[in-house]
């Protein structure tokens, strides 16, 4: 899967735009979105089909951004699955920078999970650490 990339935006009318139009100008294309606002900020959770190009994008614009390899977690379509999901990152000590739901069919959500350490993450919700970009085992 592509690298999920967390970018900082002013919360304002035509922001979103702005930046969808200058990935396209660059030829960019953006795999999935989600964006979240409130107050003076926001965010897009986003994957691309060229993470080094979109890189350079938004190193270009200035817009603040996180990236990681996102940490693919199977839970049940049900209430408080992602409390259990995030509670158990929470108590290992893991930060989540960004989550999108990647996929669905019935009964269980596939959720793209962006933390600051996928390691712990991996270990913490019980997945296979050898999978893990960057982890020793």
């Amino acid at each position: 899967m592509a690298r999920q990339f967390v970018v900082q935006l002013d919360n304002h009318p035509g922001e979103l735009a702005q930046l969808s139009r200058s990935f396209a100008q660059r030829g960019v294309q953006i795999h999935h979105a989600a964006c979240a606002g409130t107050g003076p900020l926001q965010c897009m959770f986003v994957t691309f089909t060229d993470d080094d190009a979109a890189r350079s994008v938004l190193k270009g614009l200035g817009h603040p951004f996180i990236e990681g390899e996102p940490v693919m977690v199977e839970i049940p379509d049900e209430p408080g699955s992602l409390g259990v999901v995030s509670q158990k990152l929470a108590d290992a000590g893991v930060m989540v920078t960004g989550v999108i739901q990647a996929g669905t069919r019935p009964g269980k959500l596939e959720m793209a999970f962006c933390v600051d350490d996928e390691c712990k993450a991996r270990e913490a919700l019980g997945l296979h650490v050898e999978d893990c970009v960057g982890c020793s085992s």
